[in-house]
């Protein structure tokens, strides 16, 4: 279990994450609903550690542990893991040597064209160089099949949907759904609806806080309505039942 004790961040004069708690069970999926700018990405990084996200107040919990002196790779090793907005761009390596970590980990190429399916890609792309030949959707696609393969514990995906096509909303959940079935803890950040309702749970963000939480379709009903202007930022966080 993942959880965030009144965690706080401030850069210069401007507090980016006030306050913030939130439990993440093992094994289900979280959206965490907001706007651009309510510090969604900052959370993200602050769960993985992120050097200069790791001056905050508060606590990180992983699995009754406090690990708020752990460092990037500390964190990824206990099998916490941060799927990029944008992903990273590497030259000189195929896909396989990728998603196998140039080969330190073994996994079948039956196993890694299983997962090139869940994201929607011919095996045929195990050859392909991950270079500039490649669009932004799939990078994308190739970086969530890393996710799958790296069998966290708790990941969390930072608009998992950016760069790919609006139709492409049956593979996320075939992503999300093969990451839940193996255990994982997912923690989708996002400000789109259709992404947050393939959630069992979601926290509704504003402001650097969580100003509601429960199930994501009301969820989704109440930012519809409510959050065009953040006026909920100092209201204690609430249960939707």
């Amino acid at each position: 279990m993942l959880e965030l004790r009144s965690v706080s961040l401030q850069r210069d004069d401007n507090e980016i994450i006030k306050n913030l708690s939130a439990v993440f069970r093992d094994g289900h999926v979280y959206a965490v609903l907001g706007n651009n700018g309510v510090g969604k990405s900052t959370l993200a990084y602050i769960i993985m550690g992120l050097e200069s996200y790791r001056n905050y107040s508060g606590s990180v919990v992983f699995n009754g542990q406090a690990i708020d002196d752990f460092t990037v790779s500390e964190r990824a090793k206990l099998g916490i893991t941060l799927g990029w907005q944008e992903p990273c761009r590497f030259d000189g390596i195929t896909v396989k040597e990728y998603l196998t970590l140039g080969g330190k980990r073994e996994l079948s190429s039956e196993r890694i064209a299983e997962v090139l399916d869940i994201v929607g890609l011919p095996k045929d792309y195990l050859f392909r160089a991950v270079d500039s030949t490649l669009s932004g959707g799939e990078r994308k696609r190739i970086e969530l099949a890393s996710v799958i393969l790296l069998d966290p514990k708790v990941v969390v995906l930072d608009e998992p949907d950016s760069g790919i096509d609006l139709m492409s909303t049956s593979m996320i959940n075939r992503v999300f759904d093969a990451l839940s079935d193996n255990g994982t803890t997912l923690i989708v950040i996002t400000h789109r609806e259709e992404i947050a309702s393939m959630a069992e749970e979601a926290y509704l963000m504003c402001g650097g806080n969580m100003i509601k939480n429960g199930d994501p379709e009301e969820i989704i009903a109440y930012y519809r309505t409510a959050c065009d202007d953040c006026r909920h930022v100092n209201e204690p966080l609430k249960k939707v039942n």
